[in-house]
């Protein structure tokens, strides 16, 4: 299978993706934060694949250190309304337009900001989780995050007004004293309330991945959308497809962990390529 990897900045991108869906649909599509980013939302890593801010938060600290958690809920007040206001983009309405036609069989996203389903996508795969819903990891209550953002708010004024950079995922780049953050225990059991997404160190539900491998297999490619897949959690669907002998595309700037399994390397902007598509 032939492999181009080098950037490519011709006027040709659009048609040459539209003619490898073509060719190739249903195609599943795999995004990353890349495709967020234009409607306000940060990524995690630059153009090398390299992090650009402090990593976030494990979830073993989450789970094993009332610090971190107050850490954590501190600078969520700052960071997820952010994420909550953020609006789905051009790039999240072509993919659902692409899906409604039958051309994406469905889209898989390592993105926690529900862009997708507010775009219309109606079948999305939230493979990390969302952020909108938190979670209390004793007795698996589910909460709108929206009541526990008002809740920490409410316990915590002092801490409204401080301001910060936002960060992935309703998280924040602030640092400050968060000894006396009073962090909210679950109303049911007092047990810890966590976001319901997959923090790093902890691992995807095996149903979710077993659910995106079908999806692949019953797809005729895959498009990767604005990911370095650095993470394994994503990159193993590159290299199932690969292992398939079905040819893998990739949309994004600059390098990428599958850069060598792709069939199709397009280091292009993903809104002016992906708008281009509907026209």
């Amino acid at each position: 299978m032939p492999t181009n990897t080098e950037p490519t900045q011709s006027i040709a991108m659009p048609e040459t993706l539209a003619r490898f869906i073509a060719e190739h649909a249903p195609v599943a599509v795999l995004t990353g934060a890349g495709i967020s980013t234009a409607s306000g939302i940060p990524d995690y890593r630059d153009h090398n694949g390299n992090w650009k801010r402090k990593q976030p938060v494990q979830h073993q600290d989450f789970m094993g250190s009332a610090t971190a958690r107050q850490r954590y809920w501190a600078r969520s007040l700052y960071g997820f309304p952010i994420m909550m206001k953020a609006a789905p983009n051009p790039s999240h309405h072509v993919l659902s337009q692409l899906e409604q036609v039958g051309l994406v069989s469905r889209i898989i996203t390592q993105n926690v900001d529900r862009l997708h389903q507010k775009a219309g996508s109606r079948t999305a795969i939230d493979l990390h989780g969302r952020a909108d819903e938190v979670i209390c990891m004793s007795c698996g209550l589910r909460r709108e995050r929206r009541l526990m953002h008002e809740l920490c708010a409410l316990l915590n004024p002092a801490y409204t007004s401080l301001s910060a950079e936002a960060a992935p995922d309703g998280d924040a780049d602030l640092e400050a004293d968060f000894s006396h953050f009073q962090v909210p225990a679950c109303p049911d059991c007092g047990g810890i309330m966590k976001p319901d997404v997959v923090f790093f160190g902890d691992n995807v539900p095996r149903p979710r991945v077993d659910e995106c491998f079908d999806t692949i297999n019953q797809s005729g490619a895959l498009l990767v959308i604005g990911s370095s897949l650095m993470v394994y959690s994503g990159f193993r669907f590159a290299r199932h497809i690969h292992q398939q002998n079905k040819p893998l595309a990739i949309l994004t700037r600059g390098k990428t962990r599958a850069d060598e399994l792709a069939s199709l390397k397009l280091d292009a902007d993903i809104v002016t390529t992906l708008s281009a598509l509907s026209r």
